[in-house]
Protein backbone atom coordinates (compact mmCIF):
# COMPACT_ATOMS: atom_id res chain seq x y z
CA UNK A 1 0.00 0.00 0.00
CA UNK A 2 2.86 2.41 0.85
CA UNK A 3 4.47 1.79 -2.57
CA UNK A 4 1.24 2.42 -4.46
CA UNK A 5 0.60 5.63 -2.49
CA UNK A 6 4.10 6.93 -3.19
CA UNK A 7 3.90 6.01 -6.89
CA UNK A 8 0.57 7.82 -7.26
CA UNK A 9 1.92 10.91 -5.58
CA UNK A 10 5.00 10.94 -7.78
CA UNK A 11 3.11 10.42 -11.04
CA UNK A 12 0.58 13.13 -10.17
CA UNK A 13 2.96 15.92 -9.31
CA UNK A 14 6.60 14.91 -9.75
CA UNK A 15 8.84 17.84 -10.53
CA UNK A 16 12.62 17.65 -10.44
CA UNK A 17 15.27 20.24 -9.87
CA UNK A 18 18.30 20.45 -12.07
CA UNK A 19 20.24 18.27 -9.63
CA UNK A 20 17.57 15.55 -9.49
CA UNK A 21 15.99 16.69 -6.18
CA UNK A 22 12.27 16.98 -5.50
CA UNK A 23 10.86 20.53 -5.70
CA UNK A 24 9.00 22.26 -2.84
CA UNK A 25 5.66 21.62 -4.54
CA UNK A 26 6.13 17.87 -4.54
CA UNK A 27 7.48 17.89 -0.99
CA UNK A 28 4.41 19.79 0.21
CA UNK A 29 2.11 17.31 -1.52
CA UNK A 30 3.89 14.35 0.03
CA UNK A 31 3.88 15.85 3.54
CA UNK A 32 0.21 16.87 3.32
CA UNK A 33 -0.81 13.43 2.07
CA UNK A 34 1.15 11.76 4.84
CA UNK A 35 -0.46 13.95 7.53
CA UNK A 36 -3.95 13.34 6.17
CA UNK A 37 -3.33 9.61 6.10
CA UNK A 38 -1.96 9.54 9.67
CA UNK A 39 -4.67 11.72 11.23
CA UNK A 40 -7.68 10.27 9.42
CA UNK A 41 -10.11 8.64 11.90
CA UNK A 42 -9.79 4.87 11.95
CA UNK A 43 -13.07 2.99 11.87
CA UNK A 44 -13.40 1.12 15.13
CA UNK A 45 -14.21 -2.55 14.69
CA UNK A 46 -17.06 -3.76 16.88
CA UNK A 47 -15.57 -6.07 19.56
CA UNK A 48 -18.29 -8.68 19.28
CA UNK A 49 -16.29 -11.40 21.06
CA UNK A 50 -16.30 -9.45 24.32
CA UNK A 51 -20.10 -9.31 24.15
CA UNK A 52 -20.65 -13.06 23.83
CA UNK A 53 -20.55 -13.92 27.54
CA UNK A 54 -22.94 -11.19 28.75
CA UNK A 55 -25.22 -11.92 25.78
CA UNK A 56 -25.31 -15.54 26.96
CA UNK A 57 -26.45 -14.30 30.39
CA UNK A 58 -29.36 -12.47 28.78
CA UNK A 59 -30.33 -15.50 26.70
CA UNK A 60 -30.27 -17.64 29.86
CA UNK A 61 -32.58 -15.19 31.56
CA UNK A 62 -35.12 -15.23 28.74
CA UNK A 63 -35.02 -19.02 28.54
CA UNK A 64 -35.66 -19.22 32.29
CA UNK A 65 -38.98 -17.44 31.80
CA UNK A 66 -40.57 -20.19 29.74
CA UNK A 67 -38.59 -23.40 30.27
CA UNK A 68 -39.58 -25.81 33.04
CA UNK A 69 -36.03 -26.96 33.76
CA UNK A 70 -34.79 -23.40 34.27
CA UNK A 71 -37.85 -22.47 36.30
CA UNK A 72 -37.03 -25.41 38.55
CA UNK A 73 -33.56 -23.91 38.99
CA UNK A 74 -35.19 -20.61 40.00
CA UNK A 75 -37.30 -22.37 42.60
CA UNK A 76 -34.36 -24.39 43.92
CA UNK A 77 -32.19 -21.31 44.33
CA UNK A 78 -35.04 -19.53 46.12
CA UNK A 79 -35.38 -22.46 48.50
CA UNK A 80 -31.64 -22.51 49.22
CA UNK A 81 -31.05 -18.79 49.49
CA UNK A 82 -34.28 -17.39 50.87
CA UNK A 83 -36.76 -19.90 52.27
CA UNK A 84 -34.58 -22.32 54.23
CA UNK A 85 -32.59 -19.73 56.13
CA UNK A 86 -35.62 -17.80 57.52
CA UNK A 87 -34.02 -14.60 56.35
CA UNK A 88 -33.86 -11.16 57.81
CA UNK A 89 -33.78 -8.89 54.78
CA UNK A 90 -30.72 -6.73 54.24
CA UNK A 91 -31.25 -3.65 52.10
CA UNK A 92 -27.62 -2.71 51.51
CA UNK A 93 -28.12 -3.79 47.89
CA UNK A 94 -29.82 -0.42 47.38
CA UNK A 95 -26.41 1.20 47.95
CA UNK A 96 -23.98 -1.56 47.01
CA UNK A 97 -25.11 -1.39 43.39
CA UNK A 98 -23.43 2.01 43.06
CA UNK A 99 -20.24 1.15 44.96
CA UNK A 100 -18.02 0.29 41.93
CA UNK A 101 -18.92 3.55 40.17
CA UNK A 102 -18.34 5.53 43.36
CA UNK A 103 -14.94 3.84 43.62
CA UNK A 104 -13.95 5.25 40.21
CA UNK A 105 -14.44 8.81 41.43
CA UNK A 106 -12.95 8.07 44.84
CA UNK A 107 -9.79 6.61 43.33
CA UNK A 108 -9.38 9.59 41.01
CA UNK A 109 -9.87 11.96 43.93
CA UNK A 110 -7.15 10.04 45.79
CA UNK A 111 -4.75 10.59 42.89
CA UNK A 112 -5.04 7.13 41.30
CA UNK A 113 -6.08 8.17 37.82
CA UNK A 114 -7.93 5.86 35.47
CA UNK A 115 -8.31 5.68 31.72
CA UNK A 116 -10.39 8.85 31.18
CA UNK A 117 -10.66 12.35 32.57
CA UNK A 118 -13.64 13.52 34.64
CA UNK A 119 -15.71 14.69 31.68
CA UNK A 120 -15.19 11.65 29.51
CA UNK A 121 -15.72 9.01 32.18
CA UNK A 122 -18.83 10.79 33.46
CA UNK A 123 -20.40 10.91 30.02
CA UNK A 124 -19.49 7.29 29.35
CA UNK A 125 -21.14 6.23 32.62
CA UNK A 126 -24.18 8.35 31.75
CA UNK A 127 -24.51 6.71 28.33
CA UNK A 128 -24.24 3.29 30.00
CA UNK A 129 -27.05 4.16 32.41
CA UNK A 130 -29.22 5.50 29.60
CA UNK A 131 -28.86 2.24 27.64
CA UNK A 132 -29.42 0.24 30.80
CA UNK A 133 -32.46 2.21 31.94
CA UNK A 134 -34.27 2.07 28.62
CA UNK A 135 -33.53 -1.64 28.23
CA UNK A 136 -34.52 -2.68 31.75
CA UNK A 137 -37.74 -0.66 31.87
CA UNK A 138 -38.83 -1.76 28.40
CA UNK A 139 -38.21 -5.45 29.07
CA UNK A 140 -39.93 -5.29 32.46
CA UNK A 141 -43.08 -3.95 30.80
CA UNK A 142 -42.97 -6.48 27.97
CA UNK A 143 -42.37 -9.59 30.10
CA UNK A 144 -44.50 -8.72 33.12
CA UNK A 145 -42.77 -11.34 35.27
CA UNK A 146 -44.09 -11.61 38.84
CA UNK A 147 -41.54 -11.15 41.62
CA UNK A 148 -40.93 -14.08 44.00
CA UNK A 149 -42.60 -12.15 46.81
CA UNK A 150 -45.60 -11.34 44.58
CA UNK A 151 -45.26 -7.59 45.15
CA UNK A 152 -45.51 -6.60 41.46
CA UNK A 153 -44.95 -7.77 37.88
CA UNK A 154 -41.61 -6.10 37.17
CA UNK A 155 -39.22 -8.87 38.16
CA UNK A 156 -37.38 -9.46 34.88
CA UNK A 157 -34.63 -8.40 34.55
CA UNK A 158 -33.14 -7.21 37.84
CA UNK A 159 -32.50 -3.47 37.65
CA UNK A 160 -30.33 -3.42 40.78
CA UNK A 161 -28.14 -6.17 39.36
CA UNK A 162 -27.91 -4.46 35.97
CA UNK A 163 -26.83 -1.21 37.66
CA UNK A 164 -24.25 -3.04 39.77
CA UNK A 165 -22.67 -4.91 36.85
CA UNK A 166 -22.66 -1.78 34.68
CA UNK A 167 -20.76 -0.02 37.46
CA UNK A 168 -18.41 -2.98 37.88
CA UNK A 169 -17.54 -2.98 34.18
CA UNK A 170 -17.09 0.81 34.39
CA UNK A 171 -14.54 0.33 37.19
CA UNK A 172 -12.79 -2.44 35.27
CA UNK A 173 -12.55 -0.41 32.07
CA UNK A 174 -11.10 2.61 33.86
CA UNK A 175 -8.47 0.68 35.84
CA UNK A 176 -7.74 -2.48 33.84
CA UNK A 177 -4.36 -1.11 32.75
CA UNK A 178 -3.37 -0.32 36.34
CA UNK A 179 -4.40 -3.51 38.13
CA UNK A 180 -6.97 -6.27 37.52
CA UNK A 181 -7.76 -6.22 41.23
CA UNK A 182 -9.94 -3.13 40.82
CA UNK A 183 -12.17 -4.92 38.34
CA UNK A 184 -12.28 -8.03 40.52
CA UNK A 185 -13.39 -5.94 43.50
CA UNK A 186 -16.08 -4.23 41.41
CA UNK A 187 -17.45 -7.50 40.13
CA UNK A 188 -17.43 -8.95 43.66
CA UNK A 189 -19.68 -6.07 44.75
CA UNK A 190 -21.93 -6.70 41.74
CA UNK A 191 -22.24 -10.41 42.49
CA UNK A 192 -23.07 -9.58 46.12
CA UNK A 193 -25.80 -7.22 44.89
CA UNK A 194 -27.32 -9.96 42.74
CA UNK A 195 -27.19 -12.43 45.63
CA UNK A 196 -28.95 -9.98 47.92
CA UNK A 197 -31.72 -9.45 45.36
CA UNK A 198 -32.43 -13.20 45.57
CA UNK A 199 -31.86 -13.26 49.32
CA UNK A 200 -34.39 -10.45 49.79
CA UNK A 201 -36.91 -12.44 47.69
CA UNK A 202 -37.14 -9.68 45.09
CA UNK A 203 -35.80 -11.60 42.09
CA UNK A 204 -35.45 -15.03 40.59
CA UNK A 205 -32.07 -16.42 39.58
CA UNK A 206 -32.88 -15.83 35.89
CA UNK A 207 -33.70 -12.17 36.59
CA UNK A 208 -30.32 -11.63 38.21
CA UNK A 209 -28.33 -13.41 35.49
CA UNK A 210 -30.08 -11.42 32.74
CA UNK A 211 -29.58 -8.18 34.68
CA UNK A 212 -25.85 -8.88 34.88
CA UNK A 213 -25.72 -9.32 31.11
CA UNK A 214 -27.63 -6.11 30.46
CA UNK A 215 -25.36 -4.14 32.77
CA UNK A 216 -22.10 -5.38 31.29
CA UNK A 217 -23.26 -4.85 27.71
CA UNK A 218 -24.53 -1.35 28.49
CA UNK A 219 -21.11 -0.22 29.69
CA UNK A 220 -19.22 -2.00 26.92
CA UNK A 221 -21.46 -0.30 24.33
CA UNK A 222 -20.90 3.09 25.99
CA UNK A 223 -17.11 2.72 25.75
CA UNK A 224 -17.35 1.58 22.14
CA UNK A 225 -19.67 4.44 21.13
CA UNK A 226 -18.05 7.31 23.00
CA UNK A 227 -15.02 8.10 20.78
CA UNK A 228 -17.33 8.89 17.85
CA UNK A 229 -19.69 10.87 20.09
CA UNK A 230 -16.77 12.81 21.54
CA UNK A 231 -15.47 13.82 18.11
CA UNK A 232 -18.88 15.13 17.06
CA UNK A 233 -19.81 16.91 20.28
CA UNK A 234 -16.64 18.51 21.58
CA UNK A 235 -13.90 18.71 18.95
CA UNK A 236 -11.36 19.51 21.70
CA UNK A 237 -13.59 22.14 23.36
CA UNK A 238 -13.49 22.55 27.14
CA UNK A 239 -16.81 21.55 28.72
CA UNK A 240 -17.44 22.27 32.41
CA UNK A 241 -21.16 21.50 32.77
CA UNK A 242 -22.63 18.13 31.79
CA UNK A 243 -26.28 17.08 31.80
CA UNK A 244 -26.69 13.32 31.90
CA UNK A 245 -29.49 10.77 32.03
CA UNK A 246 -29.85 8.86 35.29
CA UNK A 247 -31.47 5.59 36.27
CA UNK A 248 -32.34 4.79 39.87
CA UNK A 249 -34.75 2.23 41.29
CA UNK A 250 -36.69 1.92 38.06
CA UNK A 251 -36.93 5.66 37.37
CA UNK A 252 -35.26 7.56 34.53
CA UNK A 253 -34.23 11.16 35.13
CA UNK A 254 -31.62 13.84 34.45
CA UNK A 255 -28.63 14.92 36.48
CA UNK A 256 -26.25 17.86 36.09
CA UNK A 257 -22.57 17.89 36.98
CA UNK A 258 -20.41 21.04 36.98
CA UNK A 259 -16.65 20.60 37.03
CA UNK A 260 -14.88 23.55 38.65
Amino acid sequence: MATLWLSAALSASAQYTGTGGITGSLKDNLITSSINRDTAPVKKVFPYKSFLLPATFIVYGFVSLHTDAFQDVNETVKEEVYTERSPRQLHIDNYLQYAPAAAVYGLNAAGIHGENNFRDRTIIYGISNLILGITVNSVKKITGETRPDGSDNSSFPSGHTATAFAAAEFLRQEYKDISPLYGIAGYAAAVATGYLRISNNKHWMGDVVAGAGVGIISTKLAYWMYPAIKRRLFNNKDVHTIVLPTYQNGALGLGMIHHF
